[in-house]
Protein backbone atom coordinates (compact mmCIF):
# COMPACT_ATOMS: atom_id res chain seq x y z
CA UNK A 1 0.00 0.00 0.00
CA UNK A 2 1.50 3.23 -0.94
CA UNK A 3 0.51 6.73 0.25
CA UNK A 4 0.79 10.52 -0.93
CA UNK A 5 0.57 13.06 1.36
CA UNK A 6 0.30 16.50 0.50
CA UNK A 7 1.52 19.50 3.27
CA UNK A 8 2.84 22.54 4.11
CA UNK A 9 6.41 22.48 5.05
CA UNK A 10 6.49 22.24 8.66
CA UNK A 11 9.44 20.95 10.63
CA UNK A 12 9.17 17.62 12.03
CA UNK A 13 5.88 16.32 9.96
CA UNK A 14 7.89 13.52 9.13
CA UNK A 15 8.44 12.58 12.52
CA UNK A 16 4.64 12.91 13.54
CA UNK A 17 3.79 10.80 10.39
CA UNK A 18 6.13 8.24 11.36
CA UNK A 19 4.92 8.51 15.30
CA UNK A 20 1.46 6.78 14.08
CA UNK A 21 3.03 4.33 11.90
CA UNK A 22 4.55 2.79 14.95
CA UNK A 23 1.52 3.70 17.03
CA UNK A 24 -0.55 1.37 14.32
CA UNK A 25 2.49 -1.46 14.33
CA UNK A 26 2.62 -0.76 10.68
CA UNK A 27 5.92 -1.96 8.72
CA UNK A 28 7.54 1.07 6.84
CA UNK A 29 9.08 -0.29 3.53
CA UNK A 30 10.10 3.03 2.03
CA UNK A 31 9.66 6.41 2.04
CA UNK A 32 10.04 9.47 -0.17
CA UNK A 33 9.99 13.24 0.74
CA UNK A 34 9.49 15.41 -2.42
CA UNK A 35 11.04 19.53 -1.24
CA UNK A 36 7.49 20.73 -3.24
CA UNK A 37 5.47 18.97 -0.33
CA UNK A 38 4.89 15.41 -0.71
CA UNK A 39 5.27 12.50 1.61
CA UNK A 40 5.11 9.49 -0.16
CA UNK A 41 4.84 6.19 2.52
CA UNK A 42 4.93 2.36 1.43
CA UNK A 43 3.90 -0.29 3.47
CA UNK A 44 1.89 -3.24 3.47
CA UNK A 45 -1.95 -3.95 2.87
CA UNK A 46 -4.05 -3.18 5.64
CA UNK A 47 -7.36 -4.56 6.56
CA UNK A 48 -10.35 -2.14 5.93
CA UNK A 49 -10.64 -1.51 9.75
CA UNK A 50 -6.98 -0.70 10.31
CA UNK A 51 -6.79 1.65 7.35
CA UNK A 52 -10.23 3.76 7.87
CA UNK A 53 -8.33 4.95 11.68
CA UNK A 54 -4.93 5.30 10.16
CA UNK A 55 -6.60 8.33 7.51
CA UNK A 56 -8.06 10.65 9.57
CA UNK A 57 -5.40 10.31 12.29
CA UNK A 58 -2.66 11.64 9.53
CA UNK A 59 -4.73 14.34 8.23
CA UNK A 60 -5.19 15.86 11.56
CA UNK A 61 -1.12 16.48 11.67
CA UNK A 62 -0.95 20.38 11.66
CA UNK A 63 -0.13 21.19 8.26
CA UNK A 64 -1.63 18.53 6.29
CA UNK A 65 -3.50 19.41 3.56
CA UNK A 66 -4.69 15.77 1.86
CA UNK A 67 -4.03 12.28 1.80
CA UNK A 68 -4.64 9.68 -0.85
CA UNK A 69 -3.58 6.34 -1.96
CA UNK A 70 -1.15 5.44 -4.97
CA UNK A 71 -0.34 2.71 -7.28
CA UNK A 72 3.48 3.57 -6.99
CA UNK A 73 5.91 5.59 -5.45
CA UNK A 74 8.09 8.00 -7.62
CA UNK A 75 11.37 5.96 -7.05
CA UNK A 76 9.51 2.94 -8.44
CA UNK A 77 8.06 4.56 -11.69
CA UNK A 78 11.56 5.77 -12.07
CA UNK A 79 12.79 2.68 -11.23
CA UNK A 80 10.71 0.76 -13.58
CA UNK A 81 11.31 3.80 -16.50
CA UNK A 82 15.30 3.27 -15.92
CA UNK A 83 14.82 -0.60 -16.33
CA UNK A 84 12.77 -0.40 -19.60
CA UNK A 85 15.05 1.84 -21.32
CA UNK A 86 18.44 -0.18 -20.57
CA UNK A 87 16.37 -3.56 -21.74
CA UNK A 88 15.18 -1.59 -24.94
CA UNK A 89 18.95 -0.53 -25.72
CA UNK A 90 20.54 -2.45 -28.32
CA UNK A 91 24.15 -1.46 -26.71
CA UNK A 92 25.80 -3.34 -23.58
CA UNK A 93 25.67 -1.24 -20.87
CA UNK A 94 27.00 -2.53 -17.30
CA UNK A 95 27.53 -0.12 -14.19
CA UNK A 96 30.07 -1.45 -12.07
CA UNK A 97 30.82 -0.34 -8.59
CA UNK A 98 34.32 0.83 -7.25
CA UNK A 99 35.44 -2.39 -6.77
CA UNK A 100 34.85 -3.35 -10.52
CA UNK A 101 31.52 -5.64 -9.77
CA UNK A 102 28.36 -5.37 -11.32
CA UNK A 103 25.47 -3.53 -10.09
CA UNK A 104 23.48 -2.97 -13.35
CA UNK A 105 23.47 -4.87 -16.15
CA UNK A 106 21.11 -4.41 -19.56
CA UNK A 107 20.16 -7.63 -21.44
CA UNK A 108 22.55 -6.79 -24.30
CA UNK A 109 25.62 -7.03 -22.04
CA UNK A 110 24.35 -10.62 -20.35
CA UNK A 111 23.67 -11.77 -23.88
CA UNK A 112 27.38 -10.40 -24.54
CA UNK A 113 29.28 -11.69 -21.18
CA UNK A 114 27.18 -15.34 -22.06
CA UNK A 115 25.69 -15.73 -18.59
CA UNK A 116 22.10 -14.62 -17.35
CA UNK A 117 21.29 -11.62 -16.20
CA UNK A 118 20.49 -12.59 -12.68
CA UNK A 119 23.61 -14.62 -12.27
CA UNK A 120 25.66 -11.66 -12.98
CA UNK A 121 24.87 -8.98 -10.48
CA UNK A 122 28.02 -8.58 -7.87
CA UNK A 123 30.46 -10.62 -10.03
CA UNK A 124 33.33 -9.02 -10.72
CA UNK A 125 33.57 -8.10 -14.49
CA UNK A 126 37.56 -8.17 -14.57
CA UNK A 127 36.71 -12.01 -14.99
CA UNK A 128 34.59 -11.53 -18.41
CA UNK A 129 36.93 -8.75 -19.81
CA UNK A 130 40.25 -8.75 -20.66
CA UNK A 131 42.91 -6.35 -22.82
CA UNK A 132 42.49 -3.39 -20.47
CA UNK A 133 43.26 -3.32 -16.65
CA UNK A 134 39.87 -2.13 -15.20
CA UNK A 135 40.50 -2.28 -11.47
CA UNK A 136 43.66 -0.39 -11.72
CA UNK A 137 42.08 2.59 -13.40
CA UNK A 138 39.58 2.01 -10.70
CA UNK A 139 41.66 2.52 -8.51
CA UNK A 140 43.28 5.58 -9.53
CA UNK A 141 39.90 6.80 -9.24
CA UNK A 142 39.96 8.54 -12.94
CA UNK A 143 37.95 11.88 -13.66
CA UNK A 144 37.98 11.30 -17.32
CA UNK A 145 36.45 8.79 -19.81
CA UNK A 146 38.30 6.48 -21.77
CA UNK A 147 37.74 4.44 -25.06
CA UNK A 148 39.55 1.09 -24.88
CA UNK A 149 39.76 -2.17 -26.92
CA UNK A 150 38.59 -4.83 -24.56
CA UNK A 151 38.34 -8.59 -25.80
CA UNK A 152 35.11 -10.46 -24.60
CA UNK A 153 34.83 -14.36 -25.18
CA UNK A 154 38.00 -13.92 -27.90
CA UNK A 155 36.35 -10.76 -30.01
CA UNK A 156 37.53 -7.35 -29.73
CA UNK A 157 35.00 -4.55 -28.91
CA UNK A 158 35.37 -1.12 -28.65
CA UNK A 159 34.37 -0.21 -25.08
CA UNK A 160 33.66 3.23 -23.76
CA UNK A 161 34.35 3.65 -20.04
CA UNK A 162 32.94 6.68 -17.75
CA UNK A 163 33.73 7.08 -14.33
CA UNK A 164 30.63 7.92 -11.78
CA UNK A 165 31.47 11.14 -9.59
CA UNK A 166 28.62 11.37 -7.17
CA UNK A 167 28.20 15.62 -6.18
CA UNK A 168 27.00 15.87 -2.37
CA UNK A 169 24.98 18.92 -0.79
CA UNK A 170 28.29 20.65 0.37
CA UNK A 171 29.55 20.33 -3.46
CA UNK A 172 31.85 17.56 -2.44
CA UNK A 173 32.56 14.85 -5.30
CA UNK A 174 32.69 10.94 -3.99
CA UNK A 175 33.96 8.41 -6.42
CA UNK A 176 31.12 5.56 -7.18
CA UNK A 177 31.78 3.65 -9.76
CA UNK A 178 31.78 3.69 -13.55
CA UNK A 179 29.56 2.62 -16.46
CA UNK A 180 30.88 0.27 -19.64
CA UNK A 181 29.27 0.75 -22.77
CA UNK A 182 29.84 -0.99 -26.29
CA UNK A 183 28.82 -1.91 -29.54
CA UNK A 184 26.83 -5.62 -29.87
CA UNK A 185 29.47 -6.73 -32.85
CA UNK A 186 32.71 -7.32 -32.54
CA UNK A 187 35.19 -4.44 -33.83
CA UNK A 188 36.07 -5.00 -37.53
CA UNK A 189 38.30 -1.99 -38.33
CA UNK A 190 37.38 0.13 -41.83
CA UNK A 191 39.80 0.41 -44.52
CA UNK A 192 42.41 3.22 -43.90
CA UNK A 193 44.01 4.03 -46.45
CA UNK A 194 48.24 3.55 -45.91
CA UNK A 195 47.65 1.58 -42.97
CA UNK A 196 49.23 -1.66 -43.41
CA UNK A 197 48.16 -3.40 -40.17
CA UNK A 198 44.70 -2.20 -40.54
CA UNK A 199 43.90 -3.30 -43.76
CA UNK A 200 44.01 -6.94 -42.80
CA UNK A 201 41.83 -6.80 -39.68
CA UNK A 202 38.82 -8.07 -41.88
CA UNK A 203 41.02 -11.55 -41.93
CA UNK A 204 40.18 -12.95 -38.55
CA UNK A 205 42.55 -16.29 -37.61
CA UNK A 206 43.40 -17.64 -34.50
CA UNK A 207 45.53 -20.17 -37.33
CA UNK A 208 49.33 -20.01 -37.02
CA UNK A 209 49.74 -21.23 -40.86
CA UNK A 210 47.32 -18.24 -41.79
CA UNK A 211 48.77 -15.53 -39.42
CA UNK A 212 52.19 -16.57 -41.64
CA UNK A 213 50.36 -15.49 -44.64
CA UNK A 214 48.89 -12.65 -43.25
CA UNK A 215 52.44 -11.78 -42.03
CA UNK A 216 53.85 -12.06 -45.76
CA UNK A 217 50.98 -10.79 -47.67
CA UNK A 218 51.48 -7.28 -45.49
CA UNK A 219 55.30 -7.20 -46.73
CA UNK A 220 54.11 -8.09 -50.36
CA UNK A 221 51.36 -5.19 -50.03
CA UNK A 222 54.17 -2.34 -50.59
CA UNK A 223 55.44 -4.36 -53.61
CA UNK A 224 54.36 -3.08 -57.31
CA UNK A 225 55.16 -6.92 -58.46
CA UNK A 226 52.23 -9.15 -59.87
CA UNK A 227 50.88 -11.17 -57.27
CA UNK A 228 49.16 -14.91 -56.99
CA UNK A 229 47.01 -15.72 -54.35
CA UNK A 230 45.77 -19.62 -54.64
CA UNK A 231 43.49 -21.45 -52.49
CA UNK A 232 40.72 -23.34 -52.88
CA UNK A 233 37.50 -21.48 -53.49
CA UNK A 234 35.61 -19.54 -50.72
CA UNK A 235 38.51 -19.47 -48.80
CA UNK A 236 39.16 -15.69 -48.91
CA UNK A 237 40.99 -15.02 -51.64
CA UNK A 238 39.61 -11.70 -52.97
CA UNK A 239 39.40 -10.33 -49.24
CA UNK A 240 43.18 -11.37 -48.92
CA UNK A 241 43.88 -9.03 -52.50
CA UNK A 242 41.65 -5.95 -51.07
CA UNK A 243 43.86 -5.89 -48.03
CA UNK A 244 46.63 -5.99 -49.91
CA UNK A 245 45.54 -2.91 -52.26
CA UNK A 246 44.01 -1.17 -49.33
CA UNK A 247 47.74 -1.53 -47.45
CA UNK A 248 49.40 -0.32 -50.48
CA UNK A 249 50.71 2.96 -51.31
CA UNK A 250 48.01 2.61 -54.12
CA UNK A 251 45.14 2.44 -51.58
CA UNK A 252 43.82 5.87 -52.67
CA UNK A 253 42.91 4.67 -56.58
CA UNK A 254 40.55 2.15 -58.06
CA UNK A 255 40.21 -1.57 -57.18
CA UNK A 256 38.42 -2.96 -59.98
CA UNK A 257 38.15 -6.78 -60.31
CA UNK A 258 37.13 -8.88 -63.17
CA UNK A 259 35.93 -12.55 -62.82
CA UNK A 260 37.59 -14.69 -65.79
CA UNK A 261 35.78 -17.78 -65.15
CA UNK A 262 32.22 -16.26 -65.41
CA UNK A 263 33.08 -14.47 -68.64
CA UNK A 264 33.33 -15.87 -72.67
CA UNK A 265 37.04 -15.08 -73.90
CA UNK A 266 35.75 -12.37 -76.73
CA UNK A 267 33.71 -10.44 -73.72
CA UNK A 268 36.27 -11.15 -71.36
CA UNK A 269 39.29 -9.22 -74.08
CA UNK A 270 36.99 -6.51 -74.23
CA UNK A 271 36.46 -6.13 -70.74
CA UNK A 272 39.65 -6.15 -69.63
CA UNK A 273 41.48 -4.20 -72.47
CA UNK A 274 38.92 -2.32 -73.86
CA UNK A 275 37.53 -2.30 -77.30
CA UNK A 276 37.59 1.18 -80.32
CA UNK A 277 34.72 2.58 -81.52
CA UNK A 278 32.44 0.25 -84.58
CA UNK A 279 34.85 -2.89 -83.47
CA UNK A 280 32.42 -5.20 -82.33
CA UNK A 281 29.50 -3.87 -84.77
CA UNK A 282 28.49 -0.77 -86.64
CA UNK A 283 27.47 1.24 -84.09
CA UNK A 284 29.40 0.41 -81.02
CA UNK A 285 31.25 2.37 -79.11
CA UNK A 286 34.22 3.06 -77.88
CA UNK A 287 34.94 1.32 -74.18
CA UNK A 288 37.36 1.50 -72.07
CA UNK A 289 38.64 -1.16 -70.22
CA UNK A 290 39.45 -1.89 -66.45
CA UNK A 291 42.94 -1.96 -66.73
CA UNK A 292 42.26 1.86 -67.97
CA UNK A 293 40.13 2.53 -65.64
CA UNK A 294 42.04 1.46 -62.23
CA UNK A 295 44.83 3.29 -63.60
CA UNK A 296 47.24 4.24 -60.42
CA UNK A 297 45.28 1.27 -58.94
CA UNK A 298 44.86 -2.43 -58.64
CA UNK A 299 43.52 -4.64 -60.99
CA UNK A 300 42.55 -8.81 -59.33
CA UNK A 301 42.06 -11.07 -62.12
CA UNK A 302 39.89 -13.79 -60.94
CA UNK A 303 39.65 -17.33 -61.27
CA UNK A 304 42.51 -16.38 -63.84
CA UNK A 305 43.54 -19.83 -64.59
CA UNK A 306 40.35 -20.11 -66.93
CA UNK A 307 41.65 -17.38 -68.64
CA UNK A 308 42.04 -18.45 -72.44
CA UNK A 309 45.39 -18.69 -74.80
CA UNK A 310 44.82 -16.02 -76.45
CA UNK A 311 43.96 -13.59 -73.89
CA UNK A 312 47.07 -14.94 -72.09
CA UNK A 313 49.55 -13.60 -74.43
CA UNK A 314 48.31 -10.03 -74.29
CA UNK A 315 48.26 -10.31 -70.67
CA UNK A 316 51.94 -11.64 -70.62
CA UNK A 317 52.71 -8.84 -73.21
CA UNK A 318 51.23 -6.24 -70.93
CA UNK A 319 52.95 -7.49 -68.07
CA UNK A 320 56.02 -7.21 -69.34
CA UNK A 321 55.84 -4.19 -71.20
CA UNK A 322 53.23 -2.10 -69.80
CA UNK A 323 51.22 -1.45 -72.53
CA UNK A 324 48.22 -3.26 -74.59
CA UNK A 325 45.98 -2.37 -78.24
CA UNK A 326 42.30 -1.92 -77.46
CA UNK A 327 40.74 -4.52 -79.98
CA UNK A 328 40.03 -2.94 -82.86
CA UNK A 329 42.61 0.14 -82.33
CA UNK A 330 46.39 -0.17 -83.48
CA UNK A 331 47.29 2.61 -80.78
CA UNK A 332 49.16 1.33 -78.38
CA UNK A 333 47.92 2.50 -74.59
CA UNK A 334 50.55 2.96 -71.68
CA UNK A 335 48.38 2.23 -68.06
CA UNK A 336 50.68 1.98 -64.77
CA UNK A 337 48.01 -0.96 -62.56
CA UNK A 338 49.40 -3.76 -59.96
CA UNK A 339 47.72 -7.21 -60.94
CA UNK A 340 46.51 -9.46 -58.61
CA UNK A 341 45.70 -12.77 -59.78
CA UNK A 342 43.73 -15.57 -57.81
CA UNK A 343 43.08 -19.24 -59.08
CA UNK A 344 42.63 -22.12 -57.42
CA UNK A 345 45.29 -24.86 -56.19
CA UNK A 346 46.35 -26.37 -59.43
CA UNK A 347 47.25 -23.87 -61.74
CA UNK A 348 50.26 -25.15 -62.37
CA UNK A 349 48.83 -28.53 -63.21
CA UNK A 350 47.56 -26.34 -66.45
CA UNK A 351 51.16 -25.23 -66.88
CA UNK A 352 51.69 -28.83 -67.70
CA UNK A 353 48.35 -30.05 -69.30
CA UNK A 354 49.29 -27.44 -71.70
CA UNK A 355 46.13 -25.11 -70.32
CA UNK A 356 48.38 -22.16 -68.62
CA UNK A 357 50.99 -20.41 -70.80
CA UNK A 358 54.40 -21.78 -68.41
CA UNK A 359 55.84 -17.74 -69.11
CA UNK A 360 53.16 -16.51 -67.84
CA UNK A 361 52.65 -18.20 -64.91
CA UNK A 362 56.30 -17.79 -63.70
CA UNK A 363 55.09 -13.95 -64.21
CA UNK A 364 52.79 -13.82 -62.29
CA UNK A 365 54.04 -16.35 -59.70
CA UNK A 366 56.38 -13.05 -58.65
CA UNK A 367 55.28 -13.15 -55.71
CA UNK A 368 52.75 -15.86 -54.17
CA UNK A 369 49.84 -16.35 -51.09
CA UNK A 370 48.88 -19.90 -50.72
CA UNK A 371 45.29 -19.41 -47.98
CA UNK A 372 44.75 -22.49 -46.54
CA UNK A 373 41.72 -24.12 -46.75
CA UNK A 374 39.20 -24.03 -43.34
CA UNK A 375 39.07 -27.26 -42.94
CA UNK A 376 42.77 -26.78 -41.72
CA UNK A 377 41.77 -24.06 -39.72
CA UNK A 378 39.50 -25.91 -37.18
CA UNK A 379 40.55 -22.87 -34.16
CA UNK A 380 38.59 -20.08 -36.98
CA UNK A 381 35.40 -22.01 -37.32
CA UNK A 382 33.88 -20.71 -34.16
CA UNK A 383 35.57 -16.99 -34.63
CA UNK A 384 34.33 -17.05 -37.78
CA UNK A 385 31.15 -18.05 -37.12
CA UNK A 386 30.64 -15.46 -34.17
CA UNK A 387 31.44 -12.96 -36.72
CA UNK A 388 29.63 -13.92 -39.45
CA UNK A 389 26.21 -14.12 -36.61
CA UNK A 390 27.05 -10.82 -35.50
CA UNK A 391 26.74 -9.18 -39.23
CA UNK A 392 23.40 -11.14 -40.04
CA UNK A 393 21.90 -10.00 -36.58
CA UNK A 394 23.07 -6.23 -37.84
CA UNK A 395 21.51 -6.70 -41.33
CA UNK A 396 18.54 -9.10 -40.13
CA UNK A 397 17.78 -5.72 -37.32
CA UNK A 398 17.81 -8.20 -34.13
CA UNK A 399 19.02 -8.63 -31.36
CA UNK A 400 22.67 -10.86 -30.66
CA UNK A 401 22.45 -14.62 -31.05
CA UNK A 402 24.85 -16.60 -29.30
CA UNK A 403 26.28 -20.17 -29.90
CA UNK A 404 25.35 -23.07 -27.59
CA UNK A 405 28.38 -24.92 -27.40
CA UNK A 406 26.89 -28.10 -28.99
CA UNK A 407 26.21 -25.42 -31.85
CA UNK A 408 30.40 -24.72 -31.48
CA UNK A 409 31.48 -28.34 -31.97
CA UNK A 410 29.25 -29.52 -34.97
CA UNK A 411 30.99 -26.50 -36.52
CA UNK A 412 33.89 -27.53 -35.86
CA UNK A 413 33.17 -30.73 -36.84
CA UNK A 414 32.37 -30.32 -40.17
CA UNK A 415 34.73 -30.03 -43.30
CA UNK A 416 33.10 -26.54 -44.74
CA UNK A 417 33.97 -27.92 -48.41
CA UNK A 418 32.56 -24.41 -48.94
CA UNK A 419 35.31 -22.92 -47.02
CA UNK A 420 34.76 -19.51 -45.47
CA UNK A 421 31.63 -18.23 -47.86
CA UNK A 422 30.17 -21.47 -47.04
CA UNK A 423 30.20 -20.61 -43.26
CA UNK A 424 29.09 -17.73 -43.83
CA UNK A 425 25.94 -18.36 -45.79
CA UNK A 426 25.25 -21.19 -43.53
CA UNK A 427 25.27 -18.44 -40.58
CA UNK A 428 23.04 -16.13 -41.84
CA UNK A 429 20.62 -18.82 -43.26
CA UNK A 430 20.63 -20.05 -39.30
CA UNK A 431 20.22 -16.72 -38.17
CA UNK A 432 17.51 -15.94 -40.26
CA UNK A 433 15.40 -18.77 -39.58
CA UNK A 434 15.61 -18.64 -35.39
CA UNK A 435 13.01 -17.87 -33.01
CA UNK A 436 15.46 -17.15 -30.25
CA UNK A 437 18.40 -15.88 -29.23
CA UNK A 438 20.67 -19.21 -29.00
CA UNK A 439 21.82 -20.78 -31.64
CA UNK A 440 21.51 -24.82 -30.99
CA UNK A 441 23.52 -27.68 -33.34
CA UNK A 442 19.82 -28.95 -34.60
CA UNK A 443 19.53 -24.92 -36.08
CA UNK A 444 23.06 -25.15 -38.13
CA UNK A 445 21.28 -26.73 -40.96
CA UNK A 446 24.53 -28.51 -42.75
CA UNK A 447 24.37 -31.08 -45.45
CA UNK A 448 25.54 -34.68 -43.95
CA UNK A 449 29.20 -35.02 -43.99
CA UNK A 450 30.07 -37.57 -45.89
CA UNK A 451 33.72 -39.68 -46.07
CA UNK A 452 34.58 -37.76 -49.39
CA UNK A 453 34.84 -34.49 -47.62
CA UNK A 454 38.03 -35.38 -46.20
CA UNK A 455 40.19 -34.96 -48.65
CA UNK A 456 42.85 -37.35 -47.49
CA UNK A 457 40.23 -39.92 -46.81
CA UNK A 458 40.95 -43.22 -48.77
CA UNK A 459 38.95 -46.52 -48.40
CA UNK A 460 40.50 -48.97 -46.29
CA UNK A 461 38.84 -51.95 -46.67
CA UNK A 462 40.55 -55.11 -48.39
CA UNK A 463 43.80 -53.66 -48.35
CA UNK A 464 46.84 -54.03 -46.45
CA UNK A 465 48.53 -51.98 -44.22
CA UNK A 466 51.13 -51.10 -46.93
CA UNK A 467 48.44 -50.00 -49.43
CA UNK A 468 46.76 -48.01 -47.18
CA UNK A 469 50.18 -46.20 -46.38
CA UNK A 470 50.94 -45.52 -49.89
CA UNK A 471 47.65 -44.66 -51.32
CA UNK A 472 47.31 -41.80 -48.23
CA UNK A 473 51.06 -40.90 -48.74
CA UNK A 474 49.90 -40.48 -52.63
CA UNK A 475 46.49 -37.98 -51.66
CA UNK A 476 49.00 -35.97 -49.89
CA UNK A 477 51.32 -35.46 -52.44
CA UNK A 478 48.79 -34.75 -54.73
CA UNK A 479 46.96 -32.38 -52.38
CA UNK A 480 50.23 -30.40 -51.99
CA UNK A 481 52.02 -30.67 -55.28
CA UNK A 482 50.40 -27.79 -56.83
CA UNK A 483 50.99 -25.20 -53.84
CA UNK A 484 54.38 -26.24 -54.17
CA UNK A 485 55.86 -26.96 -57.92
CA UNK A 486 59.20 -26.88 -56.82
CA UNK A 487 60.19 -30.23 -55.68
CA UNK A 488 62.87 -29.01 -53.48
CA UNK A 489 59.96 -26.46 -52.10
CA UNK A 490 57.88 -29.55 -51.65
CA UNK A 491 60.91 -31.34 -49.78
CA UNK A 492 61.57 -28.76 -47.53
CA UNK A 493 57.57 -28.38 -46.60
CA UNK A 494 57.66 -32.28 -45.82
CA UNK A 495 61.12 -32.60 -43.82
CA UNK A 496 62.51 -34.82 -46.92
CA UNK A 497 65.35 -34.68 -48.69
CA UNK A 498 64.78 -33.78 -52.50
CA UNK A 499 65.71 -36.90 -53.47
CA UNK A 500 63.08 -38.52 -51.73
CA UNK A 501 60.62 -36.37 -52.95
CA UNK A 502 61.35 -36.88 -56.57
CA UNK A 503 61.62 -40.89 -55.93
CA UNK A 504 58.09 -40.61 -54.87
CA UNK A 505 56.61 -38.27 -57.56
CA UNK A 506 57.86 -40.54 -60.15
CA UNK A 507 56.27 -43.66 -58.39
CA UNK A 508 52.93 -42.13 -57.96
CA UNK A 509 52.79 -40.44 -61.28
CA UNK A 510 52.34 -36.66 -59.97
CA UNK A 511 53.50 -33.87 -62.10
CA UNK A 512 56.31 -33.64 -64.18
CA UNK A 513 56.97 -36.92 -63.85
CA UNK A 514 54.29 -38.33 -65.07
CA UNK A 515 54.34 -36.39 -67.93
CA UNK A 516 57.77 -38.50 -68.76
CA UNK A 517 56.31 -42.11 -68.02
CA UNK A 518 53.32 -41.13 -70.37
CA UNK A 519 56.26 -40.47 -73.22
Amino acid sequence: MRLEITCDDRLGICLDVLQILRDQEIDLRGIEIDPRGKIYLNFPELAFEDFSHLMPQIRRIPNVIDVKTIPYMPFEREHFEFDLLLSTLPDPVISIDIKGRVDIINDAAAQLLGAPKDTLNGEYLSQFITGFGLARWLDKQPKEPVFEAVVINNAEYYAQILPIWVTGEDSSRSFAGAVLTCKTEPNVAQWQNNKNDSAFDRLLTENAAFKKVIKEAQRMAELDAPLLIEGETGVGKELLAKACHQASARADKPFLAINCAALPDNVAESELFGHGAGSLSEHSAKKTGVLEQAAGGTVLLDSVGEMSINLQAKLLRFLEHGVFRRIGEEQEVSVDVRVICTAQNHLYELVEAGAFREDLYYRLNVLALNVPALRERKADTVLLAEHFISQACKSLGRSLVKLSRSAKDRIKSYQWPGNVRQLENTMFRSVSMLDGDVLEANDVKLPEAQVDDDPLAIEIEDISLDEAVRRFESTVLKRLYPSFPSTRQLARRLGLSHTAVANKLRDYGIGKQRKKSQS
